[in-house]
């Protein structure tokens, strides 16, 4: 892929990766960028190919109205997400459900609103921006971890359907970042930058799945073997019980 050739939308680009993804993108030469967020005020880029767009997963019309706006992308960006920190089995079932309805209804309901628009344009790609804790969870990530495990596998089956229109569609995988979402985690984090340049990096080499980081690298080869090993490293790890 050239990037100079797309017109890209990124979900929740007024902070962190997201909005790393929009400057990169630019750096990259890209040919516009709707950055989108629920507030667009907090949407202060000083570029005029950047176009300012109001996006909530969480309201399924603005998603619509979002898609008529931008019928010219040619590449999804989807980052926005949330962090409650609910537990599974004690914690506020609100909030669960929160989680769930942003990473996997949230972002499957921008994919099918923009699959149409992808396929007027030839096919294009869609990134979705996942999480090591798709593979494993802790004892505070329950609701977080279910949800992004099931907006890992969404990104795999959508994969498979929009194949027959030439779209593209990458899974881009890291542990903690150093970016608002994380401010509470005090563990190792990777600059947040390094995100997008993997992800537009493996775009350009053909890659369906990008993995950012050794520590996500680690997770995802502990898979094939006994998960009790795995999570009795990650307890030595984590200091968790």
């Amino acid at each position: 892929m050239d990037i100079s050739d797309h017109i890209a939308l990124v979900t929740g680009a007024n902070r962190g990766i997201g909005r790393q993804f929009v400057a990169e993108l630019l750096e990259r030469g890209v040919r516009k960028v709707y950055a989108t967020a629920r507030r667009t005020e907090t949407l202060d880029f000083d570029d005029s190919r950047v176009v300012p767009l109001r996006l909530d997963l969480a309201d399924a019309e603005s998603v619509v109205a979002a898609a008529a706006a931008a019928s010219d992308v040619t590449l999804l960006v989807n980052n926005a997400g949330i962090s409650t920190g609910a537990s599974l089995v004690t914690g506020d079932l609100v909030e669960i459900r929160r989680e769930m309805d942003t990473h996997f209804w949230g972002t499957l309901g921008v994919i099918r609103e923009f699959a149409p628009v992808l396929a007027a344009s030839g096919g294009g790609a869609i990134v979705n921006v996942l999480s090591a804790l798709s593979w494993f969870a802790t004892p505070t990530s329950g609701a977080y971890s279910a949800a992004k495990a099931a907006e890992w596998n969404m990104t795999n089956g959508v994969r498979l359907e929009l194949a027959a229109q030439g779209t593209f569609v990458q899974g881009v995988l890291l542990g903690a970042a150093d970016t608002d979402i994380a401010a509470g985690y005090d563990g190792p984090k990777i600059d947040p930058r390094d995100v997008p340049r993997s992800s537009l990096d493996g775009l350009a080499a053909g890659s369906i799945e990008v993995i950012v980081d050794d520590w996500t690298a680690m997770v995802k080869a502990s898979l094939a073997g006994d998960p009790s090993e795995f999570y009795a490293q990650m307890t030595a790890l984590l200091g968790t019980n």
